[in-house]
């Protein structure tokens, strides 16, 4: 039976006159676009965190999670994409997230429950990707260096033109992976060795925290929170392209992924800082890898943390855009320049100021994984799928999008309560502005 037409409060007529959309998220991207800006919101140096992700996992349930967690992300994608197409397909082409989920679930509230957590998700990725690059060499210091890198950087005036420097971010992903694999491997096998302890921790209660804490790491990697935004850079129609562009992801995930995580915790074990790098070169003793080899990754990290840092950044850019910007004038006109340059400007610096101010990297990922991907990739798309399509009850893909809804939410749950946990933790183990991060 057709669908009945529906009114849609986010029609392509009412766009034209939305500078957000029409400028930071214009449409004229292939699907390997696509794939290059999926890649890049996905597999970054939070892969460095994947041996400490073990830590409070162990071998067997650390790579039960993370495939699990593969399996289920490239599930939630698809169905996601399948939902942007249908709508599309029915005249309500959608190219953000927030209007995406108001318009299917009918509820103007979900609008700006979308909007806060994707905001969440936004600046807690841009603190990270500034603090990381913050953890590869002196600490607040450095971070300074990185802020003003991105304001520079912050002027690229759209989404898709970042394709081009989100190629290059895929490149760089493969490339200090292999650099940190061969390094781990090199000081697993050096007479320099650390002592190998695979043991979690001895009560009970703290392991299962620790476990939780891991499971929202985890997430957090392969979350990405943005993917409407990202299929709305593609030429329409979208049909295919996007899961195209999943593809060409997923295997690039494939490879850096488990690599990065088994090389890393098989030399390190219950000993894995939340930034591998961070144990090859320990602060008392050689380092455990050739340095030109360290030297490289980390410079290959600190390259890409400025890719993802503008990836993320797109939703807070297109928001602004959409409130300070006149459509009616061009993108580089100096009534949108001036606006675009001061809010992108006080955005990165807004990040780069809790950068500093709050080193513990690992413990940001895990809260970020669980109060901000785990509803947004993990529990909304299979909400999203059954709204639209509603198949029947009697279905598997009916029973299946339900489980999933429920395991991700009970583990979205507990596993805010111990990141949060972790956090006021180690929050007594620092002075703000450190230059020294915890984890």
């Amino acid at each position: 039976m057709p669908e009945p037409p529906r009114i849609d409060r986010f029609a392509e007529n009412l766009r034209e006159q939305d500078a957000g959309a029409a400028f930071v998220l214009e449409s004229k991207g292939q699907w390997w676009h696509a794939g290059f800006h999926l890649t890049t919101a996905i597999v970054g140096p939070t892969i460095l965190t994947l041996p400490y992700a073990f830590r409070g996992l162990g071998w067997g349930l650390g790579f039960f999670c993370l495939t699990a967690m593969a399996i289920v992300t490239f599930y939630s994608y698809y169905l996601m994409s399948k939902v942007l197409e249908h709508c599309e397909k029915a005249g309500r082409r959608h190219i953000r997230f927030r209007e995406l989920a108001a318009d299917v679930l009918g509820s103007g509230w979900m609008f700006y429950v979308v909007i806060s957590i994707q905001t969440a998700i936004n600046t807690g990725i841009g603190i990270a990707a500034i603090l990381l690059g913050g953890q590869c060499l002196e600490l607040y210091e450095f971070i300074a260096m990185v802020t003003l890198v991105m304001i520079v950087l912050a002027q690229f005036p759209t989404f898709h033109s970042l394709r081009h420097i989100n190629l290059g971010s895929l490149l760089l992903s493969l490339g200090y992976t292999f650099l940190v694999v061969g390094a781990c491997i090199y000081a697993g096998t050096s007479k320099h060795a650390p002592p190998r302890d695979y043991s979690l921790e001895s009560k009970i209660s703290s392991r299962v925290f620790s476990a939780f804490t891991s499971i929202s790491i985890i997430a957090a990697i392969f979350g990405n929170g943005i993917l409407p935004e990202i299929q709305a850079t593609l030429a329409p129609p979208a049909t295919g392209k996007m899961v195209k562009g999943l593809l060409m992801c997923y295997a690039v995930i494939f490879v850096t992924f488990y690599s990065g995580a088994a090389s890393g915790y098989w030399v390190f074990g219950s000993n894995s800082n939340s930034n591998i790098l961070k144990s090859l070169m320990p602060d008392e003793g050689p380092s455990l890898a050739p340095t030109w080899v360290i030297g490289l990754a980390v410079i290959f990290v600190l390259l890409q943390l400025f890719a993802i840092g503008l990836v993320y950044s797109q939703v807070a850019y297109e928001i602004m855009e959409k409130k300070s910007a006149d459509v009616k004038q061009g993108m580089f006109s100096r009534r949108n320049l001036i606006p675009r340059l001061i809010l992108r400007t006080l955005y990165v610096i807004f990040c780069g100021f809790f950068a500093a101010m709050l080193p513990f990297f690992g413990d940001i990922n895990a809260v970020v994984g669980a109060i901000g991907f785990i509803p947004l990739d993990f529990i909304l798309p299979m909400l999203l799928y059954n709204m639209t399509y509603k198949p029947p009850k009697s279905s598997p893909t009916y029973w299946i999008n339900i489980s999933i809804i429920v395991v991700f939410t009970g583990t979205g749950i507990m596993g805010a309560f111990s990141s949060i946990r972790q956090l006021v933790l180690d929050a007594n183990k620092f002075k703000l502005f450190s230059s020294h991060a915890v984890g």
